[in-house]
C-alpha cells in the first residue's frame, strides 16, 4: 500500500473566502487575502489538499447544485492559477434537520476522501471557522485542528490553534 499522506481539510466560506450567506455566484465570490500563499506554503510541506463544505442552501433552494458546481469550478481554475492542486471537494447539500451523514459535525465527506486517499489523519489538518468543523475533525480522529474568526465571536473553542484569518503568516509556525 501506498504510503499515508498527510492532509489539510478545510472548510470553504470564512475560511478560503470571504463569508456570505449562501454564497453561489462567482461575482460574489472573495478569496481571503492571503490564502493562495497559505495553501502553497503546506503544499510545499507535502500536505494535500481537500476542501470539506456545508451547503444547505442548495437543499434550502437557494440555489441549485448546478450553481454549486460552476463556482466550484471556476474556484479549483483560480487555485490552479496559483499552481495549487485541490484534490477533492466534498460538499453537504442538506439541512440540519434532513439528518445526513455528510453535514458536519458527522463525518460523512472526510470518509469518502479516506476511501479514495491514504491519509494519515495523525499528521493531518482540519481547518474551519465554526464549532460543528472542528467537532467534525475530532469526531473523524484528525488530530490537529486551527479554527479560523473570519468574523465569527464564539467565547471558547476545542481548537488547538485560533488564528484571524487564514494566511502564510498566521500558520507557518503552526503547521510544519
Amino acid at each position: 500500500m501506498d504510503k499515508k499522506q498527510k492532509a489539510l481539510f478545510l472548510d470553504r466560506d470564512g475560511v478560503i473566502n470571504i463569508e456570505k450567506n449562501y454564497l453561489y455566484k462567482i461575482e460574489d465570490f472573495e478569496f481571503v487575502d492571503g490564502v493562495f500563499e497559505a495553501l502553497l506554503y503546506a503544499q510545499s510541506l507535502g500536505y494535500k489538499i481537500f476542501i470539506i463544505t456545508n451547503q444547505s442552501g442548495i437543499n434550502r433552494g437557494y440555489y441549485s447544485d448546478d450553481d454549486f458546481h460552476i463556482l466550484t469550478n471556476w474556484m479549483i481554475d483560480s487555485f490552479k492559477e496559483h499552481h495549487i492542486d485541490i484534490l477533492d471537494i466534498q460538499y453537504c447539500p442538506h439541512t440540519p434537520d434532513e439528518n445526513c451523514n455528510c453535514r458536519k459535525p458527522k463525518t460523512g465527506m472526510i470518509d469518502n476522501i479516506l476511501t479514495h486517499y491514504n491519509i494519515d489523519l495523525e499528521k493531518s489538518w482540519l481547518i474551519g471557522d465554526k464549532s460543528s468543523d472542528i467537532q467534525c475533525a475530532k469526531n473523524a480522529n484528525i488530530k490537529n485542528t486551527i479554527q479560523v474568526r473570519s468574523g465569527h465571536t464564539f467565547d471558547k473553542s476545542e481548537a488547538d490553534f485560533i488564528i484571524d484569518k487564514l494566511d502564510k503568516n498566521s500558520i507557518v509556525n503552526i503547521i510544519k
